[in-house]
């Protein structure tokens, strides 16, 4: 039963890449590989389809290291795991400043902690800027994300609340006029099904997680599905697939 439902979800990863055309021969992927379970189940999937395919691609795994953030991961499975899926991997230190000069090559000079700019968007907007410039670095053409399904319809439903627009996170992305694309290999599965996974494999959780994850916009729409889903359970299924099956003459025109 254990290997059956590993293979299952290696088998929709495998779907989603073919799908929408995420990887492809002689591609060189980086992983974003934060250390979670999303990161690794993603890491662990691609890998091991590499390994069964006729063809050739080259995946890179980087953490970016956010030191004083607060949250802890465990390294030296990270490494270890890397090398036994044949990956390199690579770590980018960094740290969020307020003001000032950078304070190494791998840190960013940001804004000020305020009531519009908060530590979830700071820290981010500084992991994307690095990844972006490992990816340039390296010459790959594929930055790979652990985004799942019900980040999927998460960013949709606060899109539509917070900016007025239907819009979320799709599959692939072209980023800088083609230079490389953005790519989420786990669109098709979710959080429940990479959970299950991970515990599976017995991938160890984060020593520590980041205090500021449950202080979000994304947190409380957690709720909100979890509720829609007691009334009913393929709920956030729906609401993934309504994104695909707009009918434009029932909606309003600007």
């Amino acid at each position: 039963m254990k290997n059956k439902y590993l293979l299952e979800i290696e088998k929709t990863v495998g779907r989603a890449i073919n799908n929408y055309s995420l990887i492809k021969e002689k591609d060189r992927v980086v992983v974003a590989l934060s250390g979670g379970k999303d990161s690794l189940v993603m890491l662990d999937t691609i890998s091991n389809r590499r390994k069964r395919l006729p063809i050739k691609y080259d995946i890179l795994a980087v953490h970016v290291h956010v030191r004083n953030i607060g949250y802890k991961i465990d390294y030296e499975f990270i490494k270890d795991f890397c090398n036994e899926h044949n990956v390199s991997f690579h770590m980018i230190d960094a740290a969020v400043v307020e003001t000032g000069h950078a304070e190494t090559r791998h840190a960013l000079s940001l804004h000020e902690y305020d009531d519009k700019t908060t530590p979830c968007f700071t820290c981010s907007h500084l992991r994307r800027k690095l990844l972006f410039d490992f990816v340039k670095e390296m010459k790959c053409n594929k930055l790979a994300f652990g985004h799942h399904r019900d980040d999927a319809v998460e960013t949709l439903l606060m899109n539509m609340m917070f900016n007025s627009s239907i819009s979320s996170i799709p599959p692939s992305l072209s980023m800088f006029d083609g230079e490389f694309d953005i790519i989420r290999p786990l669109i098709l599965l979710g959080e429940d099904e990479i959970k299950k996974y991970a515990e599976l494999k017995n991938f160890p959780p984060e020593l520590k997680i980041c205090p500021y994850s449950e202080a979000t916009h994304r947190f409380t729409i957690k709720g909100i599905l979890n509720e829609m889903e007691k009334i009913n359970k393929n709920a956030r299924k729906n609401i993934y697939a309504a994104m695909s099956n707009i009918h434009d003459e029932y909606l309003p025109r600007k």
